[in-house]
């Protein structure tokens, strides 16, 4: 069974289609068109135009996690179509903020998106079956709030402000003929965590490949690399990055690990 993959908005542009600070990505499986994020705008709507990609067909809808980027483009999506549920993880919630020198930023969901959209909308918790051979599966590691810590990201809660733990990211797991393919875009909870998680909960299965950004663009080349070998010790066979590693980490990715690092762009098309 033949999985397709199109990247409809990252960083880079391609061949005339713009892109953004932001990932949105189609997946086509079993017959069945699953939408990955929404970018950062409705700038995904215009690429999708131009991808000949039809808006209105998209069978469901999913958030990685509660970050603009990856948001702020979901009314848009929801306002055109008209069938997707939209699936969100159950943590997720208007509460992400970046720590800026004193201040705090909020860079989470469109605010009243939860409530101006509750009957598109699925929570969802633990490991989520959306169809026959795709699952949403949450971050199992323990201790990420100490990545929020480093990163500066933080939530705002009933009970004050504490460091963002992720568990409002959740990973897109496609069963293809290679194996299992993850999709994780920005994979806050650390890339090498998300396979061995993915690894854990399907013991039986191979975990082929890892698609999405790593967060690498603020880290230093020693951390990178360390990365890297994580990534290879958990022996995946293909990586495609793009959005928050950029450039310069996957220069240095691609050094370490090869031809079985590929690079997004908007337009991007994999297949397996």
């Amino acid at each position: 069974m033949e999985t397709n993959i199109t990247v409809v908005v990252d960083n880079k542009s391609f061949d005339g289609i713009q892109g953004e600070w932001g990932l949105s990505i189609l997946v086509q499986y079993n017959g069945k068109k699953i939408l990955l994020d929404a970018g950062a705008s409705d700038l995904f709507l215009e690429n999708m135009k131009k991808l000949k990609i039809d808006v209105a067909d998209i069978d469901y809808a999913t958030l990685s996690h509660a970050h603009y980027d990856h948001a702020n483009g979901l009314p848009a999506f929801l306002d055109n179509n008209n069938k997707a549920k939209l699936y969100l993880r159950d943590k997720t919630e208007e509460g992400c903020y970046k720590k800026v020198f004193i201040f705090k930023k909020y860079i989470g969901i469109p605010r009243k998106m939860l409530s101006d959209y509750s009957d598109r909308i699925e929570m969802v918790s633990g490991d989520y079956q959306l169809m026959d051979g795709v699952w949403l599966i949450p971050h199992k590691t323990k201790g990420l709030a100490s990545i929020g810590e480093r990163e500066k990201m933080c939530r705002k809660t009933p009970k004050g402000w504490i460091p963002d733990d992720f568990m409002h990211e959740q990973s897109l797991v496609l069963d293809t003929d290679k194996g299992l393919v993850i999709l994780n875009s920005c994979s806050h909870g650390g890339a090498a965590n998300i396979i061995n998680e993915i690894k854990t909960t399907f013991p039986d299965k191979n975990v082929y490949g890892l698609i999405g950004g790593f967060h690498l663009f603020n880290k230093t080349e020693e951390e990178i690399r360390e990365v890297a070998g994580r990534i290879r010790e958990t022996g995946i066979k293909y990586v495609c990055t793009g959005h928050c590693t950029k450039d310069r980490a996957f220069g240095i990715l691609k050094d370490e690990l090869g031809d079985m690092v590929n690079q997004m762009n908007v337009g991007y098309q994999m297949t397996f």
